[in-house]
């Protein structure tokens, strides 16, 4: 029954991971977000194309998907699932960065997950969140490379992950601890496979610039 679980709290994210804040606001606006900028349809690339309005409506949209998502599967199994709750509910804030991620039914072709992936921080660890957004803050005032601070939010989450959970300040049952670290672990390690032409540009010196048109 808990595989069972785990399988539908997945699928809870991904059916609400799959609603394209951006792909929508664009499509109001008479484009297709993809066909312009970076070709994603995440908060930076609406940012980028349609301005900071309809960039703030994207990532407040991408970011309540997936607190959601987790509040949804902490209602339905809480109850049934007592000590695996907190891993259900990163399953679900998993789900949901695959829904935006690969949309089904825009061929799969959606955003980055980073703006998911925050709001799953903040519902399922929120202890994580001020060094997260501190960094982020930091690396994109500094660098102005928007996706260097997405990348060092996705590292430093799973570090304070770990670090909080072998000291005890998570409320994760200790049996589930390993599952919680390997969950979390595929979110990083999904936002550096979606990031990897960033990375590529960024070591060549090459990546854009926020306030920079591309």
């Amino acid at each position: 029954m808990g595989i069972a679980a785990r399988i539908a709290a997945v699928l809870i994210g991904y059916f609400l991971g799959i609603f394209q804040t951006g792909y929508l606001y664009g499509k109001y606006k008479g484009i297709d977000i993809r066909s312009q900028g970076s070709g994603n349809a995440g908060a930076t690339n609406t940012l980028r194309v349609l301005g900071y309005k309809a960039g703030l409506i994207t990532f407040a949209g991408d970011l309540l998907k997936a607190i959601l998502a987790v509040v949804i599967v902490h209602v339905l199994f809480g109850a049934y699932f007592p000590q695996e709750l907190h891993v259900l509910k990163l399953y679900a804030g998993f789900g949901a960065v695959l829904g935006h991620n690969f949309p089904f039914f825009l061929k799969f072709k959606g955003g980055k997950g980073i703006a998911c992936t925050s709001g799953m921080i903040l519902a399922v660890c929120p202890i994580a969140a001020p060094l997260c957004l501190a960094l982020f803050i930091g690396a994109v005032a500094i660098t102005r490379y928007v996706s260097l601070g997405s990348i060092l939010v996705v590292i430093t989450f799973l570090i304070q992950v770990i670090v909080f959970g072998q000291l005890g300040y998570l409320p994760v049952d200790e049996a589930c601890r390993p599952e919680f670290y390997a969950v979390s672990a595929c979110f990083t390690a999904l936002a550096l496979w979606q990031h990897r032409a960033n990375i590529k540009r960024l070591l060549t010196g090459t990546e854009n610039k926020f306030g920079m048109k591309k």
